[in-house]
């Protein structure tokens, strides 16, 4: 699907027309990969955290990478691995939080949508705390009104109850809102939960996986949303 299957991408449709997002209330981001640049901690951590656990051998990140979305305790039951890994996995995570990167864009991005008065919220794979923490860490969690993370709902993604949870707090109904995610998990989260889903390529993700997966909306760099959405959100009403 992606380009092909009619999935807007504001590189080549522009500003004008059918191009603008109208609809749109309130924004739910997902985290890593989208809002911020994370993978080399997160390999770091996975690989300690196997170490400690498992033992000796090649950590399977690239296959843990492949599951980006779920929570953590999903993906190790996925792959067959020993729950135990969350501990060491947390614990590197926030040790080596400084080493986290914010892509380029998204704080100019982040910081024009509070502005213009749209809703915000993260919706992520991380635990609440964690995702929290981070966020306050590299200054970005002012821009949001609300962080859920995977353990803060009764499913997470690609179940839809993160997304509908964070639109309910933003007061926010789903076909007035736009969920950004950079894994199938986010896309199909948001589907599922009435929500248009816009892919974000500038993580290096998977890109022909995710554009598969049918986004409503492509993203290359952060902008281009300012450029599909109007200077003030549609009415609530």
């Amino acid at each position: 699907m992606g380009h092909e299957s009619g999935a807007l991408d504001p590189v080549r449709s522009g500003t004008g027309g059918n191009a603008r997002l109208d609809f749109a209330h309130a924004v739910v981001f997902d985290l890593d990969g989208v809002v911020v640049d994370s993978f080399a901690v997160m390999r770091e951590a996975f690989r300690i955290a196997y170490a400690e656990v498992v033992g000796a051998g090649s950590a399977p990140f690239d296959e843990y990478h492949r599951h980006q979305g779920r929570y953590f305790r999903d993906i190790m039951r996925i792959m067959g691995l020993p729950a135990e890994m969350e501990e060491p996995f947390v614990r590197e995570s926030h040790r080596l939080r400084a080493e986290v990167l914010v892509y380029d864009g998204v704080v100019d991005l982040l910081d024009t949508l509070r502005r213009r008065g749209y809703g915000l919220a993260v919706a992520t794979g991380k635990t609440g705390s964690r995702a929290r923490d981070l966020l306050a860490h590299l200054g970005l969690l002012r821009f949001f009104h609300h962080v859920v993370g995977s353990d803060e709902v009764a499913r997470p993604k690609p179940a839809p109850d993160i997304v509908l949870r964070a639109l309910d707090l933003l007061g926010a109904r789903p076909e007035r809102a736009l969920m950004i995610g950079d894994a199938v998990t986010d896309l199909r989260s948001a589907h599922d939960a009435g929500v248009r889903a816009a892919a974000a390529l500038w993580g290096s993700p998977d890109e022909a996986e995710l554009l598969a997966a049918g986004p409503d909306l492509v993203l290359r760099r952060p902008a281009d949303l300012l450029a599909v959405l109007p200077a003030q959100p549609a009415s609530v009403g």
